[in-house]
């Protein structure tokens, strides 16, 4: 009677040893990508902004109606504002360095500031 329950109890740890390595086995076999972390930083410069132009409306050159500039970098993104607290207004490259942004609603009286807001 003493070795049949040491046999069985020899048994039922077998085969709770063989299942756990199974089971170790499958949870083993995964796959995981390489992946990035980091950081770091750098150096934010601003633009030097050149050959400042404004356009005034003919009919009525009270209005400015644009800005044109050269910036001494490539951007990807800029936009003006010609009132302190107005609205940022977009501008787009048609060539180099050299932007032009549509303005309305603004005078020439209003205007107050040029700020230039750029990014790469």
């Amino acid at each position: 009677m003493f070795i049949k329950r040491t046999l069985k109890v020899a048994l039922i740890g077998l085969l709770a040893f063989s299942l756990a390595t199974v089971a170790y086995a499958y949870a083993a076999s995964n796959t995981v990508p390489d992946g990035k972390a980091g950081d770091g930083s750098g150096t934010i410069t601003g633009y030097n902004v050149t050959n400042v132009v404004y356009t005034q409306d003919s009919g009525n050159p009270v209005n400015i109606t644009a800005v044109a500039f050269d910036l001494d970098a490539a951007a990807t993104s800029v936009k003006v504002r010609l009132i302190t607290a107005g609205a940022l207004q977009a501008c787009t490259n048609p060539s180099g360095t050299h932007w032009t942004c549509a303005i309305s609603g603004v005078t020439v009286t209003a205007a107050d500031t040029l700020e230039v807001v750029a990014s790469q």
